[in-house]
């Protein structure tokens, strides 16, 4: 599973020029579902969209969570995440899951990070969506549940 998560201003969702989800200050979420993700993925990505520290405290250190700041949450899947560019000039999406599969696991994200404190926003999983952001710091991360992004020098 990966995700990318963007520390916002404000992020907001449009579907067929109707706003559907909007947030103000917190974490927009590009999730991206793999083949055979599993509970564990899942579990992973909830507790870092939890409690990964990308807000400033008074220092200007980033020293807090989305918890921390009471912030809100705007989940968006994105399969392209899994989209391999290794090869050719068209991405392969073989490593992402089949539709039904991935949205089973986007709805767990989405479920386990209701049951928190933190207001959760989505997209439209499978609609074409237009996506605004004001993103802040710029501060963006990418996880991902299976370690494979992690950058070694």
């Amino acid at each position: 599973m990966i995700a990318v998560l963007q520390r916002v201003r404000e992020a907001s969702v449009t579907v067929r020029d109707t706003t559907i989800a909007r947030i103000a200050e917190g974490l927009l979420v590009l999730l991206g579902v793999a083949v055979n993700d599993s509970d564990q993925d899942v579990a992973f990505i909830v507790d870092k969209i939890q409690h990964l520290r990308l807000f400033s405290d008074e220092a200007g250190k980033m020293n807090y969570s989305l918890q921390d700041i009471q912030g809100e949450l705007l989940i968006v899947s994105q399969f392209t995440l899994l989209g391999n560019t290794g090869k050719g000039r068209r991405p392969s999406f073989e490593q992402a899951a089949l539709p039904n599969e991935a949205r089973t696991r986007y709805q767990q994200v989405v479920n386990a990070l209701q049951k928190s404190s933190i207001p959760v926003q989505t997209g439209i999983f499978g609609e074409n969506m237009l996506v605004s952001i004001k993103n802040d710091g710029p501060v963006t991360m990418l996880l991902d549940s299976r370690g494979k992004n992690t950058v070694h020098r």
